[in-house]
């Protein structure tokens, strides 16, 4: 097992699957549903408010995510989704891949948790330097 992202031009799921209707169609309606939830969407690193214009979805676990031979079918759980703005989304992937523990050797939920919670420290403690130093 791995968690390392292919490349794309291998990875059906990224070619593919990320460019399909059903996966805007499930975008959309996670969006709506974690609005009504919650009602201000937040990304799962910086905490920062978006929506689903500024806001990407990193999947935290693919069991919903199935090719058939008429296309794609989208049903992840709601928990199988988490939003993350792109510099954010894009900081959680490269710690997973670099981190050999993150990358292989736990499931991508670990591996996500893991990475977003270990980035929100390294940001707390660069906010707790700043301050400091005023």
């Amino acid at each position: 097992m791995s968690n390392r992202r292919r490349p794309s031009r291998d990875n059906t799921y990224r070619v593919r699957y990320l460019h399909s209707l059903a996966w805007f169609a499930r975008r959309d309606r996670w969006f709506l549903d974690e609005e009504h939830r919650n009602g201000t969407i937040r990304c799962a690193l910086c905490l920062g408010a978006g929506s689903s214009r500024s806001l990407e979805l990193h999947h935290l676990d693919y069991r919903g995510v199935t090719q058939t031979p008429h296309g794609w079918t989208a049903h992840e759980r709601h928990e199988d989704l988490t939003a993350l703005h792109s510099r954010c989304h894009e900081y959680v992937h490269q710690l997973i891949e670099r981190d050999r523990a993150l990358s292989g050797f736990v499931s991508r939920r670990t591996a996500s948790v893991q990475a977003i919670a270990r980035l929100q420290a390294k940001i707390a403690h660069y906010i707790e330097a700043s301050l400091e130093q005023q």
